[in-house]
Protein backbone atom coordinates (compact mmCIF):
# COMPACT_ATOMS: atom_id res chain seq x y z
CA UNK A 1 0.00 0.00 0.00
CA UNK A 2 2.90 2.51 0.62
CA UNK A 3 4.18 3.82 3.37
CA UNK A 4 1.23 5.43 5.82
CA UNK A 5 1.89 8.92 7.27
CA UNK A 6 2.03 7.82 10.80
CA UNK A 7 5.30 5.45 9.65
CA UNK A 8 6.14 8.32 7.75
CA UNK A 9 6.43 10.93 10.93
CA UNK A 10 7.82 8.51 12.85
CA UNK A 11 10.95 7.92 10.83
CA UNK A 12 11.21 11.74 10.38
CA UNK A 13 11.30 12.07 14.19
CA UNK A 14 14.15 9.56 14.09
CA UNK A 15 15.75 11.42 11.09
CA UNK A 16 15.09 14.99 12.29
CA UNK A 17 15.66 16.97 15.17
CA UNK A 18 12.17 18.25 17.02
CA UNK A 19 11.85 21.65 16.03
CA UNK A 20 13.38 21.52 12.50
CA UNK A 21 10.37 18.75 12.05
CA UNK A 22 7.65 20.89 14.18
CA UNK A 23 8.62 23.95 11.97
CA UNK A 24 8.58 22.10 8.56
CA UNK A 25 4.80 20.69 9.86
CA UNK A 26 3.62 23.76 10.27
CA UNK A 27 4.93 25.16 7.08
CA UNK A 28 3.47 22.12 5.31
CA UNK A 29 0.10 22.72 6.44
CA UNK A 30 -0.33 26.39 6.26
CA UNK A 31 0.53 25.45 2.49
CA UNK A 32 -2.22 23.04 2.17
CA UNK A 33 -4.54 25.89 2.53
CA UNK A 34 -2.87 28.17 0.31
CA UNK A 35 -2.63 25.49 -2.29
CA UNK A 36 -5.92 24.31 -1.92
CA UNK A 37 -7.62 28.32 -2.08
CA UNK A 38 -4.51 29.36 -5.11
CA UNK A 39 -3.72 26.24 -6.71
CA UNK A 40 -0.51 25.55 -7.75
CA UNK A 41 0.29 28.45 -10.23
CA UNK A 42 -1.11 31.16 -8.81
CA UNK A 43 0.59 30.55 -5.16
CA UNK A 44 3.99 32.42 -4.65
CA UNK A 45 6.75 31.52 -2.45
CA UNK A 46 5.79 35.03 -0.69
CA UNK A 47 2.34 34.12 0.05
CA UNK A 48 3.03 30.65 1.37
CA UNK A 49 5.81 31.92 3.74
CA UNK A 50 3.24 34.55 4.75
CA UNK A 51 0.29 32.03 5.66
CA UNK A 52 3.14 30.17 7.78
CA UNK A 53 4.35 32.98 9.73
CA UNK A 54 8.04 32.88 8.16
CA UNK A 55 10.50 34.50 6.10
CA UNK A 56 11.06 33.21 2.16
CA UNK A 57 14.94 32.44 3.31
CA UNK A 58 13.41 30.00 6.20
CA UNK A 59 10.81 28.50 3.55
CA UNK A 60 14.03 27.60 1.53
CA UNK A 61 16.06 26.67 4.89
CA UNK A 62 13.15 23.36 5.13
CA UNK A 63 12.33 22.92 1.43
CA UNK A 64 15.40 23.91 -0.72
CA UNK A 65 13.13 22.75 -3.99
CA UNK A 66 10.82 25.80 -3.16
CA UNK A 67 6.82 26.00 -4.03
CA UNK A 68 7.55 22.14 -6.21
CA UNK A 69 9.02 20.61 -3.07
CA UNK A 70 6.47 22.22 -0.66
CA UNK A 71 3.83 21.33 -3.19
CA UNK A 72 4.81 17.39 -3.16
CA UNK A 73 4.70 17.06 0.13
CA UNK A 74 1.96 18.40 0.69
CA UNK A 75 0.10 16.30 -1.72
CA UNK A 76 2.12 13.46 -0.95
CA UNK A 77 0.61 13.98 3.06
CA UNK A 78 -2.87 14.71 2.35
CA UNK A 79 -3.05 12.19 -0.79
CA UNK A 80 -1.57 9.49 1.75
CA UNK A 81 -4.42 10.30 4.79
CA UNK A 82 -6.96 9.76 2.44
CA UNK A 83 -6.01 6.83 0.91
CA UNK A 84 -5.53 5.26 4.40
CA UNK A 85 -8.53 6.16 4.75
CA UNK A 86 -10.11 4.91 1.55
CA UNK A 87 -8.41 1.22 2.57
CA UNK A 88 -10.12 1.24 5.82
CA UNK A 89 -13.53 1.57 4.33
CA UNK A 90 -12.69 -0.62 1.31
CA UNK A 91 -11.96 -3.39 3.55
CA UNK A 92 -14.43 -2.63 6.54
CA UNK A 93 -17.25 -3.06 3.49
CA UNK A 94 -15.82 -6.01 1.61
CA UNK A 95 -14.10 -7.94 3.74
CA UNK A 96 -12.33 -10.66 1.39
CA UNK A 97 -12.66 -13.13 3.93
CA UNK A 98 -16.71 -12.82 4.67
CA UNK A 99 -17.58 -11.97 1.14
CA UNK A 100 -21.16 -10.79 1.29
CA UNK A 101 -24.21 -12.67 0.05
CA UNK A 102 -25.53 -12.68 -3.21
CA UNK A 103 -28.46 -10.87 -2.13
CA UNK A 104 -26.58 -8.06 -0.15
CA UNK A 105 -24.16 -7.12 -2.54
CA UNK A 106 -25.74 -4.47 -4.02
CA UNK A 107 -26.60 -3.16 -0.62
CA UNK A 108 -22.21 -3.03 0.42
CA UNK A 109 -21.46 -2.03 -2.89
CA UNK A 110 -23.73 1.14 -2.33
CA UNK A 111 -22.47 1.57 1.45
CA UNK A 112 -18.46 1.76 -0.42
CA UNK A 113 -19.84 4.04 -2.79
CA UNK A 114 -21.37 6.18 -0.17
CA UNK A 115 -17.82 5.84 2.05
CA UNK A 116 -15.92 7.27 -0.49
CA UNK A 117 -17.87 10.25 -1.60
CA UNK A 118 -18.39 11.01 1.93
CA UNK A 119 -14.51 11.42 1.74
CA UNK A 120 -14.84 14.58 0.32
CA UNK A 121 -16.35 16.50 3.27
CA UNK A 122 -13.82 14.85 5.77
CA UNK A 123 -10.93 15.81 3.49
CA UNK A 124 -12.01 18.95 1.91
CA UNK A 125 -8.40 20.46 1.52
CA UNK A 126 -6.98 17.23 0.07
CA UNK A 127 -9.71 17.83 -2.47
CA UNK A 128 -9.34 21.33 -3.31
CA UNK A 129 -5.80 20.18 -4.22
CA UNK A 130 -6.93 17.29 -6.51
CA UNK A 131 -8.85 20.16 -7.88
CA UNK A 132 -6.00 22.06 -8.79
CA UNK A 133 -4.21 19.47 -10.09
CA UNK A 134 -6.53 18.10 -12.34
CA UNK A 135 -7.43 21.93 -13.60
CA UNK A 136 -3.14 22.79 -13.92
CA UNK A 137 -1.66 19.64 -14.94
CA UNK A 138 -0.03 21.19 -17.54
CA UNK A 139 1.49 23.58 -14.97
CA UNK A 140 2.21 20.99 -12.25
CA UNK A 141 5.76 19.57 -12.16
CA UNK A 142 5.45 15.98 -13.65
CA UNK A 143 7.52 14.40 -10.47
CA UNK A 144 4.61 15.65 -8.13
CA UNK A 145 1.85 14.51 -10.28
CA UNK A 146 3.86 10.82 -9.99
CA UNK A 147 4.21 11.21 -6.34
CA UNK A 148 0.26 12.15 -6.31
CA UNK A 149 -0.62 9.09 -7.69
CA UNK A 150 1.71 6.66 -6.11
CA UNK A 151 0.37 8.54 -2.76
CA UNK A 152 -3.04 7.92 -3.33
CA UNK A 153 -4.74 7.05 -6.83
CA UNK A 154 -3.23 3.92 -7.60
CA UNK A 155 -2.70 2.65 -4.61
CA UNK A 156 -6.79 2.44 -4.21
CA UNK A 157 -7.00 1.61 -7.67
CA UNK A 158 -5.21 -1.98 -7.06
CA UNK A 159 -7.42 -2.33 -3.76
CA UNK A 160 -10.33 -1.47 -5.25
CA UNK A 161 -9.52 -4.34 -8.23
CA UNK A 162 -7.83 -6.85 -5.77
CA UNK A 163 -11.55 -6.35 -4.00
CA UNK A 164 -13.15 -6.61 -7.10
CA UNK A 165 -11.36 -9.83 -8.02
CA UNK A 166 -12.71 -11.50 -4.66
CA UNK A 167 -15.73 -10.89 -5.32
CA UNK A 168 -15.74 -12.90 -8.77
CA UNK A 169 -14.02 -15.90 -6.58
CA UNK A 170 -16.93 -15.64 -4.50
CA UNK A 171 -18.98 -16.29 -7.75
CA UNK A 172 -20.93 -13.00 -7.11
CA UNK A 173 -19.24 -11.13 -10.31
CA UNK A 174 -17.72 -11.53 -13.89
CA UNK A 175 -15.41 -9.51 -14.79
CA UNK A 176 -14.66 -10.49 -18.28
CA UNK A 177 -11.19 -11.04 -18.07
CA UNK A 178 -9.78 -7.43 -17.03
CA UNK A 179 -11.13 -7.10 -12.87
CA UNK A 180 -8.51 -3.16 -13.28
CA UNK A 181 -11.51 -2.46 -15.91
CA UNK A 182 -14.23 -3.15 -13.83
CA UNK A 183 -12.76 -1.35 -10.65
CA UNK A 184 -12.41 1.79 -12.84
CA UNK A 185 -15.77 1.32 -14.11
CA UNK A 186 -17.10 1.45 -10.58
CA UNK A 187 -15.04 4.16 -9.77
CA UNK A 188 -16.11 6.00 -12.74
CA UNK A 189 -19.86 5.44 -11.96
CA UNK A 190 -20.05 6.57 -8.68
CA UNK A 191 -17.19 8.36 -6.98
CA UNK A 192 -15.84 10.05 -10.35
CA UNK A 193 -19.98 11.06 -11.39
CA UNK A 194 -20.27 12.48 -7.52
CA UNK A 195 -17.09 14.11 -7.82
CA UNK A 196 -17.80 15.98 -11.16
CA UNK A 197 -21.40 16.96 -9.98
CA UNK A 198 -20.11 18.40 -6.74
CA UNK A 199 -17.05 20.31 -8.27
CA UNK A 200 -14.75 17.66 -5.93
CA UNK A 201 -17.23 18.73 -2.93
CA UNK A 202 -17.24 22.39 -3.59
CA UNK A 203 -21.00 22.22 -4.59
CA UNK A 204 -22.54 19.20 -2.64
CA UNK A 205 -25.64 18.13 -3.63
CA UNK A 206 -29.10 17.36 -1.51
CA UNK A 207 -28.52 14.04 0.20
CA UNK A 208 -31.22 12.56 -1.86
CA UNK A 209 -30.21 12.98 -5.19
CA UNK A 210 -26.01 11.87 -4.09
CA UNK A 211 -28.40 9.07 -3.16
CA UNK A 212 -30.16 8.47 -6.30
CA UNK A 213 -27.04 9.05 -8.03
CA UNK A 214 -25.62 5.76 -6.19
CA UNK A 215 -27.87 3.84 -5.97
CA UNK A 216 -28.12 4.33 -10.32
CA UNK A 217 -24.85 3.56 -10.70
CA UNK A 218 -24.27 0.53 -8.20
CA UNK A 219 -27.12 -1.00 -10.32
CA UNK A 220 -25.99 0.40 -13.82
CA UNK A 221 -22.50 -1.62 -12.46
CA UNK A 222 -23.92 -4.69 -11.49
CA UNK A 223 -26.03 -5.37 -15.09
CA UNK A 224 -22.93 -4.90 -16.97
CA UNK A 225 -21.01 -7.39 -13.55
CA UNK A 226 -22.99 -9.45 -11.90
CA UNK A 227 -22.30 -13.02 -12.19
CA UNK A 228 -25.20 -15.12 -13.99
Amino acid sequence: MGETNESRLERARREVPPRKLQKQMAIAGAACTVFGREGYARASVDALAAAAGVSTRTLYNHFPGGKAQLFQTVVTWTSSEVRDAQLARLHAVLDPQRPPHPDDLERDLVSLARAFTGLMTDYANHFALVRHIHAEADHVPPEVLRAWLDAGPEAVGRALTEAMTHLEDAGLLDLHGDAALAASHFSALTSHRIVQATHYGVMPLPTAETDRLITGAVAAFLRAYRAP
